[in-house]
């Protein structure tokens, strides 16, 4: 996840160098002081874990010139007693559980840990030749009076073997 931080402005206390070793490639060490900026858009499944922290099943990473859909934090249909948190990215830790992330929307925030084996997936554009028999397919939908699922929004398909784990 600490990857995919993308437009962040990252303060460093770095050591005067210089002027000819400013023309060589440093390595720079230090200790963040601040960090300024929004981070990636991104939609995180949770249960309640141990202590009542809320633990991810799985994040959806959501492309960078894409608005966060849907912000916020509500309940969702996975799994008895899951929640969906859909917000930006403001700050990582590295825990004993895992990572933990911030994710901040416009009425809150919520403290996530992402165990090391939880599923993150990134949406990519695709066109319609994605849609083949046999993917599995994940989106939201409303049904017509004949039963005709009409979907709602985007349309989450498998690729390379990858299934959309929502």
């Amino acid at each position: 996840m600490t990857r995919r931080l993308a437009a962040v402005v990252v303060s460093l206390l770095l050591v005067t160098a210089t002027a000819a070793q400013a023309q060589a490639p440093m390595r720079v060490r230090g200790t963040i002081t601040a960090v300024d900026g929004n981070g990636d858009g991104v939609g995180a499944t949770t249960r309640p874990g141990p202590g009542g922290a809320l633990t991810a099943l799985e994040v959806h990473v959501f492309p960078p010139n894409m608005p966060v859909p849907n912000e916020g934090h509500r309940p969702w249909d996975l799994e008895p007693g899951s929640m969906t948190t859909n917000a930006r990215v403001t700050a990582v830790v590295q825990s004993t559980n895992g990572r933990e992330l911030t994710l901040t929307y416009k009425d809150g925030a919520q403290r996530i840990v992402v165990p090391e084996r939880t599923p993150i997936v990134t949406a990519v554009p695709a066109d319609r030749s994605a849609l083949k028999a046999g993917e599995f397919v994940f989106f939201s939908a409303e049904a017509g009076a004949d039963g005709t699922l009409t979907p709602t929004g985007r349309i989450q398909v498998s690729r390379d073997g990858v299934k959309p784990p929502m």
